[in-house]
C-alpha cells in the first residue's frame, strides 16, 4: 500500500512536534491511532465480507453444477431404462411369436398323416383328452402308430 519507510516516520514526528507542542502531541497520537485502528477495522470487515460473498458464490455455483449433473445422470438412467423395457417387449414378443408358432404349426408344415388330426391347442371335451390324439385313427393302416404318454392298465 504507502511505502513508509522509518526516515519519514521521522520527519512526521518532527514536524508533528514542532507544530503541536509537547502537550497536546501525545493527544494527537492518540486520536491518530484511534482513526488508524478503526481504518483498519473498516477494512478487515469489508474483506471478510467480501471473502464470504465469493465463498458462498462458489457454494451456489458447486451446488448448480451438482444439479445439472444429477438431472444429467437422472435423464441417462431414464433414457436406458426405456431402452431396456423396449428391448424386453420386443424380446417378450419375439418369445410369445415363438411360442405361437411351436404351439400351432402351419398346416403346410404337417407331416401328411397328421393333418387330418385336430390341433392339440383345441380345449378337451369334459376334461377327457380325444382319443384320435391317443391312439392311431382306423385308416392309418400302413402309416406307423403314434406314440402316446399316456399308460394304459
Amino acid at each position: 500500500m504507502f511505502d513508509i519507510g522509518f526516515s519519514e516516520l521521522l520527519v512526521i514526528a518532527v514536524v508533528a512536534l514542532v507544530v503541536l507542542g509537547p502537550e497536546r502531541l501525545p493527544k494527537a497520537a492518540r486520536f491518530a491511532g484511534l482513526w488508524v485502528r478503526r481504518a483498519r477495522n473498516q477494512w478487515d470487515s469489508v474483506k471478510q465480507e467480501l471473502e464470504r460473498e465469493l465463498q458462498a458464490e462458489e457454494i451456489k455455483r458447486q451446488m448448480q453444477d451438482v444439479r445439472q449433473g444429477m438431472q444429467d445422470t437422472e435423464n441417462q438412467l431414464r433414457a436406458s431404462g426405456e431402452a431396456i423395457r423396449r428391448e424386453a417387449q420386443e424380446a417378450q414378443q419375439q418369445g410369445d411369436t415363438l411360442a405361437q408358432e411351436v404351439r400351432a404349426p402351419a398346416p403346410a408344415d404337417l407331416p401328411p398323416h397328421m393333418s387330418d388330426l385336430p390341433h392339440a391347442d383345441a380345449p378337451a371335451q369334459d376334461g377327457v383328452a380325444s382319443e384320435t390324439t391317443a391312439a392311431p385313427s382306423p385308416e392309418a393302416g400302413s402309416r406307423p402308430p403314434t406314440q402316446s404318454t399316456e399308460r394304459q392298465p
